[in-house]
């Protein structure tokens, strides 16, 4: 299995971009974005962190979260968020063996990306590129 290297700081901000498995003409989390709010308050109630920004797409989000200088632990965050979103969507979605001998959904790409962010500029950085995403996207001007 492959190894991920990921810089767990304490306290630390973090920009993330989450997957949906299936991109194309998927606008899941816009149909269901009351659901993705209640994912994201439930796992805030069990283990906090600041969202400093965010921006839901039809397919994919990047938010920046700050976590509390005691934990570095955004992984188990995104598991939270990413299972309780599954579990209250209706099965049906097409699943490949390897998910369903992991019992797994077909919802979200099992990875996401992160990137530590540096200091005040990068963390500026990637604030003006959720800015600009949905432009990109061409979902805004």
């Amino acid at each position: 299995m492959t190894e991920y290297r990921r810089a767990y700081i304490p306290g630390g901000s973090w920009f993330f971009t989450v997957n949906l498995a299936e991109r194309k003409n998927n606008r899941l989390l816009v149909e269901k974005i009351d659901l993705l709010r209640s994912a994201f308050e439930y796992t805030k109630q069990r283990y906090p962190f600041r969202m400093d920004a965010v921006i839901i797409l039809p397919d994919h989000l990047h938010c920046i979260w700050t976590l509390p200088q005691v934990d570095a632990d955004f992984s188990t965050r995104w598991k939270l968020l990413k299972g309780y979103f599954s579990r209250h969507i209706a099965k049906g979605e097409g699943i490949s063996a390897s998910r369903k001998s992991r019992r797994e959904r077909g919802i979200w790409q099992r990875r996401f990306w992160e990137h530590l962010l540096r200091d005040q500029n990068d963390f500026n950085r990637h604030v003006d590129y959720i800015h600009w995403n949905p432009v990109k996207h061409v979902l805004a001007k």
